[in-house]
This record gives C-alpha cells, sequence and structure tokens, in this order.
C-alpha cells in the first residue's frame, strides 16, 4: 500500500479555482472508491485557502490510475475540464506526503502561520472519512499522527502561545478600520453555522461582542445559537438585522451568497459605515460590495497580507518539530512494510514443520516419542526465524524492504501476497495437541517471529 496526496492551495492558485475545484468535495471520497480500484482509501481535507485529497493505493503503480480517478471525480463535480484540474494539483508520495499534512496541521502552511483552527479542520477531516467508510487503516494512522504533531508544535513552540487565527487577524483589521474600536457597542451578523462560524462567535464574545445575530440558509441557525448564544434569523429576519449591523461575517460558503445590489438596498438607510469579513472560499459577499458607499470588505487575502511574520526561531523549531515527526512516522511505515514478509516466511516454515509431523504421527502415531520431535522441531524453527525477523526489520529501517521481499521469493519461492493471505495450516496438530507456550525462546533470543 503506498500513501499519496493531491494538494490544491492559496500558495499555488487563486482562492476562486481553490473555491470551484471543491465544489463536491463532500462526496468525493466515496464515489473515487467506488469508481475505481486503484483507490483504497480517501480523506479530503476542504479549508477557507486549500483543498487536499489524501488517498492511499493498493500499489505505487496504482497512484496514477488513483489520481486520474480522483481528477475525473472533481471535473465531474465541478465543471472544470480535466486538463485544469490536474495542473490545478500538484501530487505528492511517499515522505512527502507524511511532511506535508503534518506541516499543515501545525499550521505552517497556512495564511496566517501558527493558526489553530486547521488542526481542528484536519481531526474532522478524518472523523468524516471515518464516518462514510473511506479510511483505511494507513490514513488513520497518517491523520491520527498528524493531530499529534499539530498537539506537540502548540505545547513545545511560541506558535501555540499566540492563538493567532484566520477569525483573529481578521477582527483585527476590522479593529483598525472602525471609527469606534469598542467591540461592546458593535452589531454583528454571522452567516454560516459551521466550525468557522463557532470560533467567530467565540472571538467575538472574547472582544466584547454581545448583539450577535446568525443566519443560516440551510435553516440550522436555531440550532447553533441554542447551544452558543445570540439571535436566530430567516430569510424575513435577515434584511432588518443587516441594516442594523456595523459587522457582517461570511463563514459558511453556501450558493446564496449576498448580491452588491441587494445589499446596497438594505443599507440605502443605515447611518452607519458596515465591515464586511468574508472568510468563506466560496463568497458569501459578492466581492462588488467593496464598491458601495459605507462598506469596507476584507477578504481572506486581506488577512494573508496582513498575517504577522513569526519569528524565526518559532518557526524553525516548529518546523524540526515536523520533520522529527514525519521522519519517525516514514519509519513505522516501512517497518510494518515487512510485516507480511515476516508472517509469509513464518507460514511458509510452519507449513514445511506441519509437513514433516504429520509423516512423523503416521508412523509413530501421538505418542511421547513424536511430541519430543515436535517439541525440538519447534525449538529450532524459532531459533532460524529469529535473525530473518530482525533483518527484516532493519532492511525496512533502511527502506530496503523490496530487497527482504525479493530476497524471500528467490531463496524460498515465497510470494508475499499469496501467503499472507494464506491461514496457517492446521495439519493433523489437533489430534496430538502441546503446549506451545510452554517451549522457551532460543537462549538469549527474543520471540520476535
Amino acid at each position: 500500500m503506498v500513501l499519496f496526496s493531491l494538494v490544491a492551495t492559496h500558495a499555488d492558485i487563486d482562492l476562486e479555482t481553490v473555491a470551484q475545484l471543491s465544489t463536491g468535495a463532500s462526496g468525493l471520497a466515496t464515489s473515487a472508491l467506488a469508481g475505481s480500484p486503484a483507490v483504497a482509501g480517501a480523506v479530503v481535507l476542504a479549508t477557507c485557502n486549500r483543498f487536499e485529497i489524501y488517498g492511499e493505493a493498493p500499489h505505487p503503480d496504482d497512484v496514477e490510475a488513483a489520481r486520474a480517478a480522483l481528477v475525473s471525480e472533481i471535473s465531474g463535480a465541478s465543471g472544470l475540464n480535466e486538463q485544469l484540474v490536474s495542473r490545478s494539483f500538484n501530487t505528492r508520495t511517499g515522505p512527502d506526503v507524511s511532511r506535508h499534512l503534518f506541516a499543515v496541521s501545525s499550521g505552517l502552511d497556512s495564511a496566517v502561520v501558527g493558526e489553530r483552527e486547521i488542526a481542528g479542520q484536519v481531526r474532522r477531516a478524518l472523523i468524516t472519512a471515518q464516518h462514510e467508510g473511506t479510511a483505511s487503516s494507513g490514513l488513520v494512522r497518517l491523520f491520527q499522527a498528524a493531530s499529534k504533531t499539530a498537539k506537540d508544535v502548540g505545547a513545545q513552540t511560541a506558535l501555540g502561545s499566540r492563538g493567532l487565527s484566520i477569525v483573529s487577524v481578521a477582527l483585527d483589521l476590522a479593529t483598525d478600520l472602525s471609527e469606534n474600536p469598542d467591540w461592546s457597542t458593535k452589531k454583528a451578523v454571522v452567516f454560516g453555522t459551521g466550525a468557522y462560524a463557532g470560533a467567530t462567535m467565540s472571538l467575538l464574545r472574547e472582544r466584547g461582542c454581545t448583539d450577535i445575530s446568525v443566519f443560516s440558509s440551510s435553516g440550522r441557525a436555531a440550532g447553533f445559537v441554542a447551544t452558543r448564544g445570540g439571535t436566530a434569523l430567516d430569510s424575513a429576519s435577515l434584511p432588518d438585522a443587516v441594516a442594523a449591523a456595523d459587522v457582517m461575517i461570511g463563514c459558511s460558503g453556501s450558493d446564496n451568497r449576498v448580491e452588491a445590489p441587494e445589499l446596497a438596498r438594505i443599507r440605502s438607510a443605515s447611518p452607519q459605515p458596515l465591515i464586511a469579513i468574508d472568510l468563506a472560499l466560496t463568497h458569501d459577499f459578492d466581492p462588488a460590495v467593496a464598491e458601495l458607499d459605507g462598506v469596507e470588505l476584507l477578504t481572506l487575502e486581506s488577512v494573508r497580507l496582513a498575517a504577522p511574520q513569526e519569528q524565526a526561531e518559532s518557526l524553525n523549531q516548529a518546523s524540526g518539530i515536523v520533520d522529527g515527526a514525519a521522519t519517525a512516522f516514514e519509519q513505522e511505515r516501512e517497518a510494518r512494510s515487512v510485516d507480511s514478509a515476516i508472517v509469509a516466511l513464518r507460514r511458509h516454515t510452519m507449513d514445511v514443520l506441519d509437513a514433516e509431523m504429520e509423516k512423523v504421527r503416521a508412523r509413530h502415531g501421538c505418542t511421547a516419542a513424536a511430541e519430543e520431535v515436535e517439541f525440538a522441531l519447534r525449538r529450532m524453527v524459532k531459533q532460524l526465524l529469529h535473525v530473518p525477523t530482525v533483518r527484516a526489520r532493519e532492511l525496512a529501517a533502511n527502506g530496503q524492504q523490496d530487497d527482504y521481499v525479493a530476497g524471500l521469493e528467490a531463496v524460498y519461492g515465497i510470494t508475499v501476497e499469496q501467503h499472507a493471505a494464506r491461514r496457517p495450516a492446521s495439519g493433523t496438530e489437533a489430534e496430538c495437541p502441546v503446549d506451545h507456550s510452554a517451549f522457551p525462546a532460543a537462549d538469549g533470543q527474543r520471540e520476535t517471529a
């Protein structure tokens, strides 16, 4: 099995294209697994400035077919032609997959370096994939390791103590633009009920804002405010709330965006200026609202440009944690990759032993002599398997697991995939049971086989 990822972010393409690519992201993993045997697992990470797909393929030769299947699914859902979709994604394989995801989860690849929301989005991406049944075991381990790395970066570096986020930087910008920086006097309207909306509500309250209304085109506002406070809006009450607002914040990314002419009509009699903060990848507010009198529009690009530069020491420390975690993950993964080879060698050897024991029992029956022979043979097998098992782990740690598998086939004629799938041969062992747990391991050796 091999991990790979398709990555489209603000660092490489414009946010509008990222938004278009992410259309239909919710069903991508399920449809890809159903449509192509080359895709053995998939987890989709879609945020305000990135769209990434992490996948697992049965074999390195399947990665290109898996990529093609995903590109085709994305093209069909987004309406973009396949050539454009393909060009928009960078493909990563091998150690680059874990190193990139660990950096993303730790906030090192964000518009606001060290931002904290992304770690939660990475966790939720895995939870969603597990719920949908698209997360393979390799991807589960990858995302769990990414979450642990993010916690380590937060606990061990100054990036965690800063508590920066895209939302907090956006609110800082809004404060700077306001005639009155006192948030306790402001009325805010939040669009959306997702994770960003929740983070926005919390930060607004931290700054003293208590007059917060929430609108959701899906009708979930009432349930959202029931646990967070605030006032739920519907289509009928939304215009009056926007007319009276000092700040409106878009966090939903729904298809029902606020158009400039509509906002101009609603705000025609409003005496106070309005700050519109659009944090949605697909735009909750028509970009043309920036041209309206009395309206200031802040976007993700505004946030990116205003984000403070972190100290080089903190970044270097965080990068070191990420690199170390990625190296450890890859070493563990390489060690796991020889497990099937170790199992194949053990089963091959035990099959030979069982066959010989059948001959012994056929000649001597289930006698004490037969049991003594089996005792001696099993002890010898354990001794013989110890060194090949240890050597397999050593080779895997150096990335030479393929050499080990090739050696098994050349020396023993063992095809790993076939033997790993077989059940241990039962022979006639049940007729003359021996307490194998009573057999000591080889002198001075651990039973690692």
